[in-house]
């Protein structure tokens, strides 16, 4: 056995990072995706990408993209300024395990699981018998990152992915993103102008970005489209499975489970104090989906509610605040009750806590920090 203490710091990353497979998970709760477009992921003039753009041309039509394929992707696109925010801003945020097993296995995304789970248990239990990945892994992957289609993402790939390019902190990646998205199109697969995604280019139920697509996707509704955009999930479970299989997934064997007496196998603890769990290989394929302990916990867990089981047995300490969960949902539920609402109360301090927790301090004219604490949970009582 092998025991990992190791402090979880939990970049926002592992919440909306691009991954080897996905790209912005939708691991959202009360702090995170607020859905719709914003301003700043619509077009905005800029010289220098135009410039960028025509010199792209070029290098793509090297690589196979014809004439047409580049007038149709193009057609429409632009800069798109907050994908560059978003990705340059990415670890800036950081969250426990404790914070992020509440989002990723919340009481709405179980129920939603679970009902999800039942009207496409045909599917799922087909694929399980087709690629030996446990269906109810399927399922929560597919929880995870469009939480069960509903985030799906309507940021243009084309834009998206020229965007990153031109900009260059990750630009060889993005523009060989770019070129798959192209190639994506001249292969009939979806038109340019329903191609659409997450802001760092990941497409449909289980957020493929598109040089995965490429190598990973599956048609099979035997439609002819490896079709991952459309309102049936199917061809999107399948390409999941088809990627975990291909990634070293093994038939009948479990994810792993949180560490009791006597576990057998790789033993980790990733929040100091929290829980331990005993992992599997197959731990390690969901990693190559989404290389973030936090994320491989996140889906086997979120997998085994779906299935029935209960919550983690073992407690998360305090945190840094001294305030258990509980405490900070309470909190969370006493600032609403005074009219300054958190959005939600999930125990998450994240930035719309904080916005609440600030204008209540300035309410009673005490220093604004924007932080919890014992003391403010105990006047708020």
């Amino acid at each position: 056995m092998r025991l990992s203490r190791r402090n979880f710091g939990l970049s926002l990353g592992a919440l909306t990072a691009l991954s080897a497979c996905g790209g912005a998970s939708s691991v959202g709760g009360s702090e995170g995706w607020s859905g719709g477009l914003s301003s700043d992921l619509l077009p905005a003039p800029n010289a220098a990408y135009d410039t960028w753009v025509a010199n792209f041309r070029g290098r793509a039509a090297g690589q196979g993209i014809s004439q047409a394929t580049l007038a149709s992707g193009f057609r429409g696109a632009g800069y798109l300024p907050g994908c560059v925010t978003r990705d340059r801003n990415q670890t800036e945020f950081k969250r426990s395990l404790e914070d992020y097993l509440a989002i990723a296995a919340s009481d709405e995304r179980i129920s939603k699981g679970r009902a999800a789970f039942a009207r496409h248990r045909s599917t799922l239990q087909t694929l399980e018998g087709r690629y030996g990945v446990d269906a109810e892994i399927i399922c929560a992957i597919w929880g995870l990152e469009s939480f069960f289609g509903e985030r799906r993402g309507d940021v243009p790939v084309i834009s998206a992915t020229s965007t990153l390019a031109f900009d260059g902190r990750r630009g060889a990646f993005f523009e060989k993103q770019l070129v798959a998205a192209l190639k994506i199109i001249q292969n009939g697969d979806i038109p340019a102008s329903q191609l659409t995604g997450s802001w760092a280019g990941a497409m449909g139920h289980t957020q493929f970005i598109p040089t995965s697509y490429q190598a990973f996707a599956v048609d099979f509704t035997g439609d002819g489209r490896r079709d991952i955009w459309s309102d049936d999930p199917t061809d999107s479970l399948a390409s999941t499975a088809a990627y975990l299989q291909r990634n070293g997934w093994a038939r009948g064997t479990k994810w792993g489970s949180e560490a009791g007496a006597g576990a057998q196998g790789s033993i980790i603890q990733p929040q100091a104090g929290g829980p331990r769990f005993a992992v599997t290989g197959n731990f390690r394929a969901i990693k190559r989906y989404n290389n973030s302990d936090a994320y491989a916990i996140g889906v086997g867990h979120l997998a085994d509610r779906i299935g029935g089981a209960g919550p983690l047995r073992a407690s998360f300490p305090p945190d840094a605040n001294g305030l258990t969960k509980d405490d900070r949902v309470a909190l969370q539920q006493r600032l609403t009750a005074r009219g300054f609402d958190t959005q939600g109360s999930d125990g998450v301090i994240g930035p719309n806590s904080q916005k609440a927790i600030s204008a209540y301090q300035a309410s009673k004219g005490m220093a604004v920090t924007g932080q919890p604490s014992p003391a403010l949970l105990q006047g708020l009582r």
